[in-house]
């Protein structure tokens, strides 16, 4: 591992490259959702709820990829490196999304050349599918590795697995609703199915007995306060804990808003059978 046992500066530490791209994705951002809202049809302004969503899912990249975190975590700490990959794949595509109006994503989603390809494409099952295999293989020893040894091939499928990541997140938080094609349940249905392919790429790292990744294992001691498979062993940990606690919230989200909508279309159907009956009543009546 060349180059690690020198003094990391600045720019190793804190990414400025990183801090550019998330600042102009928020002025972005707010431009689209402010001055620029004219230039798309059926525009409404944005609550607060959204623009919090969106600032927080830039934060937590910042953090993941472009603070003190993504340094040691490239370099030293696997555990370190898989609470990156918590951050990055599992918490900041759905913010994302739900930071985004509708109004804001219609002219790609219907584009009439990207329709056609997109509805296949962003079906449930292979949503689902398609993440959890790119993450799995991630994490085979021989493709960890080699990713880390060869720069540009890690930056490709960090990036594919974060748009593979958006993929998977797609059919949950997509704010159109021609695109939504799960219920409430089938969604919390979704989640759990994702959860359990998640699972055996967890179960390999933590369970193993020996070190995997050779780009951890040469890390020297002073650089961490765990041995190698300590530190392997933690990050499985890690990511498992933090798949859980982060669909939990995200499965707590979607179940009350299911109930909402539940509640809310009883209530219009109760509505609608006592103007019936009171109509009755009044034809009765007369």
């Amino acid at each position: 591992m060349e180059g690690m046992h020198h003094p990391a500066g600045f720019a190793e530490m804190w990414s400025p490259s990183v801090i550019v791209a998330v600042v102009l994705l928020g002025v972005l951002y707010f431009l689209a959702i402010g001055p620029w809202r004219t230039f798309f049809r059926d525009a409404e302004p944005v609550g607060i709820g959204r623009k919090l969503s969106f600032l927080a899912a830039l934060l937590l990249y910042y953090v993941a990829q472009g603070s003190p975190l993504n340094y040691y975590g490239h370099n030293f700490m696997f555990s370190l490196h898989m609470l990156q990959m918590a951050i990055v794949y599992l918490l900041v595509p759905p913010l994302v999304l739900l930071g985004l109006p509708p109004w804001m994503l219609k002219p790609f989603l219907h584009n009439r050349r990207i329709k056609p390809w997109l509805k296949p494409l962003t079906h449930p099952l292979f949503s689902v599918m398609l993440f959890n295999m790119l993450f799995s293989i991630y994490h085979l020893p021989l493709v960890l590795d080699t990713l880390f040894q060869v720069h540009w091939l890690h930056f490709v499928y960090h990036y594919l697995l974060l748009a593979t990541a958006f993929h998977m997140w797609f059919p949950i938080f997509v704010p159109d609703p021609e695109y939504s094609r799960l219920s409430g349940l089938k969604k919390i249905g979704y989640i759990f199915a994702d959860g359990v392919l998640l699972t055996p790429a967890c179960a390999l790292i933590i369970f193993a007995n020996k070190p995997l990744y050779a780009h951890y294992s040469s890390v020297p001691e002073a650089y961490t306060f765990l041995d190698a498979l300590n530190d392997q062993q933690l990050g499985g940990v890690i990511m498992k804990i933090a798949q859980e606690f982060i669909y939990g919230i995200f499965l707590a989200y979607i179940f009350f808003q299911w109930y909402h909508m539940e509640r809310k279309r009883e209530e219009e159907e109760e509505r609608m059978e006592s103007e019936r009956m009171d109509a009755i009543l009044a034809h009765g009546g007369n």
